[in-house]
């Protein structure tokens, strides 16, 4: 398991592009046959890719968490980006076609990965976190996700939002994650810009076709950054940064968040004519 360690935003304002892309941008998530899982110091969110082509178990090491098993206190959030697949949750499976998703609650110990086909593996992307109480693993399927439209063509960022685990669906301690889907010929998302100070978000893109690429809008409103992301890739935000991209192209991603709570309107706008 990588570590990556909080940064404080007064640090971060002297970081070049290969310093920003250290500690805030994950590659290579879904490798085939592989677990990556990224551990980082905001709010001890866990991001991973899973990408079993064989069947894959989870397995962590002990002292990386302190606990016997890596679900003994934290609970996971799971969404199929590939091929359709299987998790097996303490003997239970449930099937996963692609951009479902899979809420595992705190105390489950056995977690194994496969796919319906070798050569078309599925891509599990997990968010992890802490948590204080026991919510039922839970399947929602892309059809089950609560959409929001927003924005408009005349802004270049007509998209719809699906919320998958949220107070108002299937409960859990910390994690809100959802996935955000931008219509043809629409680049924006999340724009006008704003912050989290009670959360860290991750942002996982997908569906960025060949070489086009997409500028995630990064760092202190008054210190703006960009980070450049290509297709599979994560970038993750600190409280203190904002949080808001353009492709070359229209795209996808899921965001996930953990915090001090889960109101998905908590957040501090920031003025477009505040941004430098």
């Amino acid at each position: 398991m990588e570590i990556r360690q909080a940064v404080h935003p007064e640090y971060a304002r002297r970081l070049d592009t290969e310093g920003l892309c250290s500690h805030f941008l994950i590659k290579e998530l879904f490798i085939p046959d592989k677990m990556k899982l990224v551990y980082t110091y905001y709010d001890r969110l866990i991001v991973g890719g899973i990408c079993p082509v064989k069947s894959l178990t989870l397995k962590i090491d002990k002292k990386l968490i302190g606990s016997s098993y890596l679900l003994e206190r934290r609970e996971m959030g799971i969404i199929n980006i590939g091929s359709k697949g299987t998790i097996s949750a303490d003997g239970k499976e449930y099937d996963m076609e692609s951009r479902d998703g899979l809420y595992i609650g705190m105390g489950t110990k056995e977690l194994i990965f496969s796919s319906s086909s070798e050569s078309e593996p599925a891509k599990f992307y997990v968010n992890c976190a802490p948590a204080h109480n026991v919510f039922p693993t839970t399947k929602v399927t892309f059809n089950q996700a609560e959409p929001i439209h927003l924005g408009s063509v005349e802004n270049s960022n007509k998209r719809t939002i699906y919320k998958y685990f949220h107070p108002d669906g299937v409960k859990s301690c910390q994690i809100v994650m959802g996935m955000t889907l931008l219509a043809p010929n629409n680049i924006w998302n999340t724009m006008p810009v704003h912050t989290h100070n009670r959360r860290v978000e991750a942002y996982m893109y997908f569906d960025i076709p060949g070489d086009e690429v997409v500028f995630q809008m990064f760092g202190e409103p008054s210190q703006t950054r960009h980070i450049i992301v290509r297709n599979e890739e994560v970038v993750l935000h600190p409280s203190w940064s904002i949080h808001s991209g353009v492709g070359t192209k229209n795209y996808s991603f899921i965001w996930g968040m953990v915090g001090e709570n889960q109101t998905f309107t908590d957040m501090d706008s920031v003025p477009m004519t505040e941004l430098h």
